[in-house]
Protein backbone atom coordinates (compact mmCIF):
# COMPACT_ATOMS: atom_id res chain seq x y z
CA UNK A 1 0.00 0.00 0.00
CA UNK A 2 1.36 3.16 -0.91
CA UNK A 3 1.67 5.92 1.92
CA UNK A 4 -0.23 9.00 1.91
CA UNK A 5 3.00 10.66 1.44
CA UNK A 6 2.13 9.59 -2.30
CA UNK A 7 -1.04 9.69 -2.58
CA UNK A 8 -2.65 12.36 -0.84
CA UNK A 9 -5.91 15.45 -1.58
CA UNK A 10 -4.84 18.92 -1.30
CA UNK A 11 -6.68 22.47 -1.62
CA UNK A 12 -5.88 25.80 -2.19
CA UNK A 13 -3.78 26.05 0.79
CA UNK A 14 -1.31 23.11 0.17
CA UNK A 15 -1.57 22.94 -3.46
CA UNK A 16 1.33 25.41 -4.09
CA UNK A 17 3.13 23.18 -1.39
CA UNK A 18 2.63 19.95 -1.68
CA UNK A 19 2.08 20.04 -5.83
CA UNK A 20 4.27 22.68 -6.92
CA UNK A 21 7.26 22.45 -4.50
CA UNK A 22 7.22 19.24 -3.90
CA UNK A 23 7.32 18.42 -7.86
CA UNK A 24 10.94 19.77 -7.36
CA UNK A 25 11.68 15.74 -6.02
CA UNK A 26 9.49 13.85 -8.28
CA UNK A 27 6.93 13.84 -10.65
CA UNK A 28 3.12 14.74 -9.27
CA UNK A 29 0.08 14.29 -10.99
CA UNK A 30 -2.86 16.67 -10.11
CA UNK A 31 -6.45 15.55 -10.55
CA UNK A 32 -9.29 18.12 -10.36
CA UNK A 33 -12.11 15.89 -9.92
CA UNK A 34 -15.50 15.64 -8.24
CA UNK A 35 -17.76 13.34 -6.89
CA UNK A 36 -20.46 13.57 -9.30
CA UNK A 37 -18.06 12.56 -12.20
CA UNK A 38 -18.49 9.27 -13.39
CA UNK A 39 -15.40 9.62 -15.26
CA UNK A 40 -13.47 10.73 -12.45
CA UNK A 41 -14.64 7.71 -10.24
CA UNK A 42 -13.16 5.54 -12.86
CA UNK A 43 -9.81 7.41 -13.72
CA UNK A 44 -8.42 8.28 -9.76
CA UNK A 45 -8.44 4.20 -9.33
CA UNK A 46 -6.07 4.04 -12.27
CA UNK A 47 -3.93 6.88 -11.60
CA UNK A 48 -3.91 5.14 -7.64
CA UNK A 49 -2.28 2.30 -9.79
CA UNK A 50 0.35 3.85 -11.66
CA UNK A 51 1.32 5.74 -8.70
CA UNK A 52 1.46 2.22 -6.56
CA UNK A 53 3.74 0.56 -9.73
CA UNK A 54 6.28 4.16 -9.96
CA UNK A 55 6.73 2.75 -6.16
CA UNK A 56 8.17 5.93 -4.99
CA UNK A 57 8.48 7.92 -8.20
CA UNK A 58 5.26 9.98 -8.79
CA UNK A 59 2.70 11.20 -6.34
CA UNK A 60 -1.18 12.33 -7.05
CA UNK A 61 -2.57 14.82 -5.48
CA UNK A 62 -6.30 14.62 -5.63
CA UNK A 63 -8.20 18.23 -5.91
CA UNK A 64 -12.48 18.40 -5.25
CA UNK A 65 -12.97 21.08 -7.80
CA UNK A 66 -16.19 22.00 -6.22
CA UNK A 67 -14.60 22.53 -3.04
CA UNK A 68 -11.85 24.30 -4.96
CA UNK A 69 -12.97 26.73 -7.85
CA UNK A 70 -10.49 29.35 -7.41
CA UNK A 71 -7.82 26.88 -8.34
CA UNK A 72 -9.64 24.86 -10.90
CA UNK A 73 -10.21 28.65 -12.30
CA UNK A 74 -6.65 29.38 -12.30
CA UNK A 75 -5.52 26.48 -14.26
CA UNK A 76 -8.23 26.77 -16.97
CA UNK A 77 -10.02 23.24 -15.68
CA UNK A 78 -12.78 23.07 -18.00
CA UNK A 79 -13.74 19.67 -17.50
CA UNK A 80 -14.09 16.70 -14.98
CA UNK A 81 -11.36 14.89 -14.55
CA UNK A 82 -8.19 16.43 -15.83
CA UNK A 83 -4.89 15.56 -14.62
CA UNK A 84 -1.91 18.73 -14.70
CA UNK A 85 1.55 16.66 -14.46
CA UNK A 86 4.30 18.83 -12.65
CA UNK A 87 7.58 18.50 -12.78
CA UNK A 88 11.43 21.07 -11.39
CA UNK A 89 7.64 23.23 -10.51
CA UNK A 90 6.35 23.27 -14.09
CA UNK A 91 3.32 22.19 -15.42
CA UNK A 92 4.79 19.38 -18.20
CA UNK A 93 1.47 17.95 -19.65
CA UNK A 94 -2.51 17.52 -18.97
CA UNK A 95 -5.41 15.63 -20.24
CA UNK A 96 -9.02 16.04 -19.74
CA UNK A 97 -11.28 12.75 -19.93
CA UNK A 98 -11.28 9.26 -19.15
CA UNK A 99 -8.50 8.02 -21.38
CA UNK A 100 -7.62 4.35 -22.11
CA UNK A 101 -4.63 2.24 -19.58
CA UNK A 102 -2.34 2.28 -22.76
CA UNK A 103 -2.78 5.85 -23.10
CA UNK A 104 -2.20 6.79 -19.10
CA UNK A 105 0.70 4.38 -20.02
CA UNK A 106 2.49 6.43 -22.22
CA UNK A 107 1.82 9.38 -20.77
CA UNK A 108 3.18 8.51 -17.21
CA UNK A 109 6.52 6.40 -18.79
CA UNK A 110 7.16 10.24 -20.36
CA UNK A 111 7.26 11.59 -16.93
CA UNK A 112 9.33 9.31 -15.13
CA UNK A 113 13.03 8.87 -15.86
CA UNK A 114 14.55 6.27 -17.84
CA UNK A 115 14.85 2.77 -16.00
CA UNK A 116 18.25 0.86 -15.30
CA UNK A 117 17.06 -1.53 -17.79
CA UNK A 118 16.72 1.31 -20.46
CA UNK A 119 19.52 3.00 -19.26
CA UNK A 120 21.68 -0.03 -20.20
CA UNK A 121 19.62 -0.99 -23.54
CA UNK A 122 20.83 2.36 -24.45
CA UNK A 123 24.57 1.88 -23.55
CA UNK A 124 24.71 -1.50 -25.48
CA UNK A 125 23.01 -0.14 -28.68
CA UNK A 126 25.34 2.69 -28.19
CA UNK A 127 28.54 -0.01 -27.92
CA UNK A 128 27.09 -1.72 -31.03
CA UNK A 129 27.08 1.61 -33.27
CA UNK A 130 30.86 1.85 -32.27
CA UNK A 131 31.16 -1.79 -33.19
CA UNK A 132 32.46 -2.12 -29.89
CA UNK A 133 31.25 -5.77 -30.13
CA UNK A 134 32.21 -7.68 -26.94
CA UNK A 135 31.34 -4.84 -24.75
CA UNK A 136 28.12 -4.60 -26.21
CA UNK A 137 27.82 -8.17 -26.16
CA UNK A 138 28.51 -8.50 -22.10
CA UNK A 139 26.22 -5.54 -21.11
CA UNK A 140 23.33 -7.20 -23.35
CA UNK A 141 24.12 -10.63 -21.23
CA UNK A 142 23.60 -8.62 -18.16
CA UNK A 143 20.29 -7.70 -19.47
CA UNK A 144 19.04 -11.12 -20.06
CA UNK A 145 19.22 -12.21 -16.56
CA UNK A 146 16.89 -9.35 -15.92
CA UNK A 147 12.95 -10.84 -15.56
CA UNK A 148 11.79 -7.52 -17.65
CA UNK A 149 14.70 -8.31 -20.42
CA UNK A 150 13.67 -6.72 -23.48
CA UNK A 151 13.22 -8.19 -26.63
CA UNK A 152 15.77 -5.55 -27.86
CA UNK A 153 18.18 -6.64 -25.53
CA UNK A 154 18.09 -10.30 -27.22
CA UNK A 155 18.00 -8.46 -30.64
CA UNK A 156 20.97 -6.88 -29.68
CA UNK A 157 22.74 -9.56 -28.29
CA UNK A 158 22.54 -11.40 -31.34
CA UNK A 159 23.98 -8.10 -33.76
CA UNK A 160 26.81 -8.26 -30.92
CA UNK A 161 27.72 -12.44 -31.60
CA UNK A 162 27.45 -12.24 -35.16
CA UNK A 163 30.95 -10.45 -35.61
CA UNK A 164 32.57 -12.40 -33.63
CA UNK A 165 31.67 -15.60 -35.13
CA UNK A 166 29.58 -16.95 -32.31
CA UNK A 167 27.02 -18.43 -34.63
CA UNK A 168 25.35 -21.18 -32.67
CA UNK A 169 24.58 -19.14 -30.46
CA UNK A 170 23.34 -16.74 -32.28
CA UNK A 171 21.05 -18.87 -34.12
CA UNK A 172 19.52 -19.91 -30.71
CA UNK A 173 18.34 -16.77 -29.83
CA UNK A 174 17.19 -16.07 -33.47
CA UNK A 175 15.24 -19.30 -33.66
CA UNK A 176 13.34 -18.56 -30.46
CA UNK A 177 13.17 -15.08 -30.87
CA UNK A 178 9.52 -13.65 -29.43
CA UNK A 179 7.01 -11.89 -31.19
CA UNK A 180 7.55 -8.51 -30.67
CA UNK A 181 8.04 -5.15 -32.85
CA UNK A 182 12.04 -6.63 -33.09
CA UNK A 183 10.74 -10.10 -34.80
CA UNK A 184 11.45 -8.65 -38.24
CA UNK A 185 14.48 -7.40 -37.53
CA UNK A 186 15.57 -10.53 -36.26
CA UNK A 187 14.13 -12.50 -38.57
CA UNK A 188 16.08 -10.12 -41.37
CA UNK A 189 19.44 -11.63 -39.81
CA UNK A 190 18.50 -15.47 -39.81
CA UNK A 191 19.39 -16.40 -43.17
CA UNK A 192 22.91 -14.62 -43.00
CA UNK A 193 23.35 -16.57 -39.70
CA UNK A 194 22.37 -19.55 -41.50
CA UNK A 195 24.70 -19.46 -44.26
CA UNK A 196 27.45 -18.46 -42.12
CA UNK A 197 26.66 -21.96 -40.01
CA UNK A 198 26.35 -24.33 -43.35
CA UNK A 199 29.21 -26.52 -43.90
CA UNK A 200 28.31 -26.71 -47.96
CA UNK A 201 31.84 -26.73 -49.70
CA UNK A 202 31.66 -23.87 -52.36
CA UNK A 203 30.94 -25.21 -56.44
CA UNK A 204 32.15 -21.89 -58.26
CA UNK A 205 34.31 -19.26 -58.17
CA UNK A 206 31.04 -17.45 -56.53
CA UNK A 207 30.52 -19.80 -53.96
CA UNK A 208 33.95 -19.18 -52.85
CA UNK A 209 33.47 -15.14 -53.06
CA UNK A 210 30.25 -15.83 -51.11
CA UNK A 211 31.77 -17.91 -48.28
CA UNK A 212 34.89 -15.81 -48.05
CA UNK A 213 32.77 -12.73 -47.22
CA UNK A 214 30.83 -14.50 -44.88
CA UNK A 215 33.93 -15.45 -42.94
CA UNK A 216 34.97 -11.87 -43.24
CA UNK A 217 31.48 -11.00 -41.09
CA UNK A 218 32.71 -13.57 -38.71
CA UNK A 219 35.71 -11.67 -37.83
CA UNK A 220 34.23 -8.33 -37.55
CA UNK A 221 34.48 -6.96 -41.05
CA UNK A 222 31.48 -5.82 -42.30
CA UNK A 223 32.38 -3.58 -44.69
CA UNK A 224 34.87 -5.64 -46.90
CA UNK A 225 31.73 -8.69 -46.48
CA UNK A 226 29.99 -6.31 -47.85
CA UNK A 227 31.99 -4.95 -50.62
CA UNK A 228 32.63 -9.28 -51.86
CA UNK A 229 28.74 -9.64 -51.88
CA UNK A 230 28.04 -6.40 -53.83
CA UNK A 231 30.61 -7.89 -56.62
CA UNK A 232 28.69 -11.24 -56.40
CA UNK A 233 25.56 -8.97 -56.81
CA UNK A 234 27.11 -7.46 -59.80
CA UNK A 235 27.58 -10.54 -61.90
CA UNK A 236 24.63 -12.25 -60.65
CA UNK A 237 21.99 -10.61 -58.70
CA UNK A 238 19.79 -13.72 -57.89
CA UNK A 239 23.23 -15.52 -56.67
CA UNK A 240 21.89 -18.47 -54.32
CA UNK A 241 18.27 -17.81 -54.93
CA UNK A 242 18.83 -14.80 -53.58
CA UNK A 243 20.34 -15.68 -50.34
CA UNK A 244 23.52 -13.25 -51.39
CA UNK A 245 21.05 -10.38 -51.23
CA UNK A 246 19.65 -11.56 -48.19
CA UNK A 247 22.91 -11.84 -46.41
CA UNK A 248 23.56 -8.51 -47.75
CA UNK A 249 20.64 -7.05 -46.00
CA UNK A 250 21.21 -8.84 -42.46
CA UNK A 251 25.08 -6.81 -42.61
CA UNK A 252 22.94 -3.79 -43.27
CA UNK A 253 20.98 -4.85 -39.87
CA UNK A 254 23.91 -5.06 -38.03
CA UNK A 255 25.38 -1.51 -38.76
CA UNK A 256 22.00 -0.18 -37.93
CA UNK A 257 19.97 2.97 -39.86
CA UNK A 258 21.40 5.64 -38.43
CA UNK A 259 25.46 4.47 -39.79
CA UNK A 260 26.80 6.28 -42.66
CA UNK A 261 28.45 3.14 -44.49
CA UNK A 262 25.01 1.33 -44.10
CA UNK A 263 23.16 3.75 -46.25
CA UNK A 264 25.81 4.24 -48.86
CA UNK A 265 25.76 0.44 -49.05
CA UNK A 266 21.99 0.38 -49.06
CA UNK A 267 22.02 2.67 -51.92
CA UNK A 268 24.42 0.56 -54.20
CA UNK A 269 22.25 -2.18 -53.68
CA UNK A 270 19.26 -0.79 -54.90
CA UNK A 271 21.10 0.68 -57.69
CA UNK A 272 21.93 -3.13 -59.02
CA UNK A 273 18.71 -4.44 -57.89
CA UNK A 274 16.62 -2.22 -60.14
CA UNK A 275 19.10 -1.75 -62.81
Amino acid sequence: MVSSEFILHVDERSFEFEVIYYSKNIPVLAVFWADWSQSSKQLIPLLENAVTEADGGLRLAKVDADSNQLLAMQYQVRSLPTVLAFHNGKNIGEFSGLISQDQLDEFIEALLPPSQIELDLEKGISLLNLHKWSEAEDIFKVLMQSEDCPPAALLGLAKSLIPQGKISETLMILKKFPASKEYRQAESLLPLVVDMNSTVQPESDLDLMYFNSLKLVARGNLLAALDGLLEILNINKNFRKGNAKFAFLGILEILGDQDLDAKNYREELSTILFK
